[in-house]
């Protein structure tokens, strides 16, 4: 998959992109990188639907659990690093297991600890375009394989 510009300009349609997304998505690690309110949960709750067909409504951030399965056939792990402030912290997760376990991992906010990660990867980078004007701000999100 080569680097792709998308533009989003609801929820709705930053979901839609999600399940696009997870029907082609290979397993592995998927870094959502954004700002807080950037739509990084509600991406997941796409690309989850997508992958599994786990319903977006089930899908919730893992901010406070730090991480959620989703699915038991074909299981898309959620984790959410925003709370952790040490690489030591990171590793007591068991990630290694997961990134060894063919399934597809999604993980916000784990730019913060790059040498935990695997160096091939998929970085998602959502970003709010400034438009006062709308209530639900449009998202350009970037879709790049990294190695």
């Amino acid at each position: 998959m080569e680097s792709r510009i998308f533009h989003t300009r609801s929820e709705e349609e930053t979901i839609a992109l999600g399940r696009q997304l997870g029907t082609e998505l290979a397993s592995g690690v998927v870094l959502l990188i954004g700002n807080l309110g950037a739509g990084k949960t509600t991406l997941a709750k796409g690309i989850v639907e997508g992958r599994n067909g786990t319903s977006a409504d089930e899908v919730s951030s893992p901010t406070f659990t730090l991480i959620h399965q989703h699915g038991d056939e074909a299981p898309v792990y959620h984790i959410d690093l925003y709370r952790l402030d040490e690489p030591r912290e990171v590793e007591s997760l068991g990630l290694d297991d997961l990134f060894a376990s063919q399934s597809l991992v999604l993980i916000e906010w784990g730019e913060r600890f790059p040498a935990l990660l695997p160096r091939q990867r998929t970085e998602i980078r959502l970003r709010v375009l400034p438009d006062e004007m709308l209530s639900y701000q449009t998202r350009e999100i970037t879709v790049a394989q990294v190695s």
